[in-house]
């Protein structure tokens, strides 16, 4: 007997093998589709099979493995790896996972379209296990109980009435800014979060999804909070929201993906975020970098340098040329140290273009541009553009190649400022990597004004610090001289309170380590010095090393000796 086509799959298969008459898969079939139900569902209810029955034609005619459901814990199976409709419209589960396959329980194996689709997002090889209905009905109902549980939890929230635009198009509304009504409170929870981030002073904000929990966290003062961890079951709006926001495929989740978008605090503050996505197992880690011009202090006095440090970074930069690189590692503040040496030198008879990936602070009377390798605006490119501007201060991002190098110093030999970033540990060793780079000798000496390392250590809180004794011993081996040890002075260390939320610490003050090239140095340079060599002829003239330059903040009590050991630790 030749089945409809209207029929299901498994409708086709029972009347095929005379399980079931045409006419009663036909009537099951439309009291399905009038009832919003499953095939299956519609099938047991009409009381022509019962669901051990379906389950067993099923697995014999398919061959198909059976599992009984109800030996399965529910709070075990790995719910997350599918989209949370998916398993509510096609009544499946994942029911575990096994090197690259993705095992999914269902009571109606002929549903393939919903496997490919999981094949799809996930990566995984589908491998079908049937299962009794009435036992699968009662996993998916507890499912999507927690689910309007986690939902309903945050509807009661009062998450504020921020709003996001477009940052390439900041006047315009985009209609991605008008939420699903169902989806409403994830949007409130995440305005909560990134204003939490705000006011609380993050630098970045990651949300992390694990097998069994996810979470969020602040990086504060350079140090990881975890502040909250939502239920696991949001974390595909969560992380579909903030794709929406900053204009990623909502569709791609097997790579990483790069994104940017501005929230309008008010008619006069807006923050710029930076947002990266990366897939991960158990779902995608979405990083967003807080990109809030208004919270960077522009002002030299606030930086932390020692006053011998600042006269001779400002000489430096009053040159009329040459360069000046600063190094550390990422979140070291470079960038506010470039920028502040840039608003000392932005005034209108100069001429001042920066070149960034990305811009991260932006300064009125500095024409800024933001690296787009894809498009082939690199640093090499936009330098080159530069140097047809008319220029008189020009600031690069970070020199990354032999190419940006050498029109970044070509630059400084004939007649303009040159600002830099570089990737080393301290200030001698950016000479000797600059070298490597293929840069010659001369043209190093020849340009190279001064280089300056960096370090960011969080400040004691000023409303509970407190003294602490640290045995003479370990303040020598920490670095300190023994005439230091004079008894005038007591090392402060973190307590905790409500200003600082029990840390200890609140903000961060710069260490520095600024070295000047003098005409020793171009010699020693000219001369292939290594590294070594140039770093014992710096301290031979004075240059105060990174460790030291931290141990004067811990006599000053600004710093414990503990945060200046783990950062200047190299």
């Amino acid at each position: 007997m030749e089945a409809s086509a209207g029929i299901s799959g498994l409708g086709r298969a029972l009347v095929q093998n005379n399980a079931l008459l045409l006419q009663d898969a036909e009537a099951i079939q439309r009291l399905a589709q009038a009832s919003g139900i499953s095939f299956v569902e519609q099938l047991i209810a009409s009381k022509k099979m019962s669901a051990v029955e379906v389950a067993t034609f099923a697995s014999g005619v398919f061959g198909y493995p059976l599992l009984d459901m109800g030996a399965i814990d529910p709070a075990q199976l790995p719910k997350s790896m599918v989209d949370e409709e998916l398993i509510g419209s096609r009544r499946l589960v994942p029911l575990f996972k096994r090197g690259n396959k993705l095992y999914i329980g269902t009571s109606d194996p002929t549903q393939t379209s919903a496997f490919h689709a999981i094949t799809f997002k996930t990566g995984l090889t589908v491998e079908v296990v049937v299962v009794e209905d009435d036992k699968l009905s009662k996993v998916i109902g507890k499912y999507t109980e927690d689910a309007t549980a986690a939902i309903k939890a945050l509807e009661n929230e009062d998450f504020g009435d921020l709003e996001f635009v477009d940052p390439d198009a900041p006047t315009a509304h985009s209609e991605t800014n008008q939420p699903d009504v169902d989806d409403a409170p994830v949007v409130k929870f995440i305005h909560k979060v990134l204003l939490d981030a705000i006011t609380g002073g993050a630098s970045d904000v990651h949300f992390e999804p694990y097998e069994k929990f996810y979470r969020i966290r602040y990086r504060v003062d350079g140090q990881l909070k975890e502040i909250a961890q939502p239920p696991l079951l949001l974390k595909e709006k969560i992380a579909s929201r903030i794709k929406v926001i900053s204009r990623l495929d909502i569709s791609e989740k097997r790579v990483p993906q790069d994104g940017r978008l501005k929230l309008v605090i008010s008619k006069t503050h807006s923050i710029d975020f930076r947002v990266s996505t990366l897939p991960t197992l158990y779902g995608e880690k979405i990083v967003m970098r807080i990109l809030d011009a208004s919270a960077a202090s522009l002002d030299i006095e606030q930086l932390g340098f020692e006053p011998e440090q600042k006269k001779l970074l400002l000489e430096a930069i009053g040159r009329p040329y040459g360069m000046v690189l600063v190094t550390g590692p990422t979140g070291s503040g470079k960038t506010v140290s470039l920028y502040t040496c840039l608003n000392i030198l932005n005034k209108p008879d100069i001429n001042i273009s920066t070149a960034e990936d990305p811009v991260e602070i932006n300064l009125p009377g500095i024409n800024q541009v933001n690296v787009n390798e894809k498009a082939g605006l690199t640093f090499s490119s936009a330098l080159k553009a530069f140097l047809r501007q008319d220029p008189d201060v020009i600031m690069v991002g970070e020199i990354r190649d032999f190419e940006t190098a050498d029109i970044s110093i070509k630059a400084a030999q004939t007649g303009h400022m040159v600002f830099s970033t570089l990737h080393t540990n301290n200030a001698p060793a950016t000479l000797t990597r600059l070298l490597n780079m293929g840069v010659a000798p001369f043209n190093v000496a020849s340009s190279v004004l001064l280089i300056m390392a960096q370090r960011l250590a969080r400040r004691l809180c000023s409303h509970c610090k407190a003294p602490v004794d640290i045995p003479d011993t370990a303040l020598l081996r920490a670095g300190f001289r023994q005439e230091e040890l004079d008894g005038s002075w007591k090392p402060y260390g973190p307590v905790g309170c409500d200003e600082c939320r029990g840390s200890g610490y609140k903000g961060r003050t710069g260490i520095y380590e600024v070295m000047p090239i003098t005409d020793a140095m171009t010699r020693l340079i000219m001369q292939n010095g290594t590294a070594i060599d140039i770093n014992d002829l710096a301290l031979k003239e004075g240059m105060v090393d990174l460790r030291h330059a931290g141990l004067l903040k811990v006599k000053r009590g600004l710093t414990s000796l503990a945060e200046i050991e783990a950062v200047t630790n190299d």
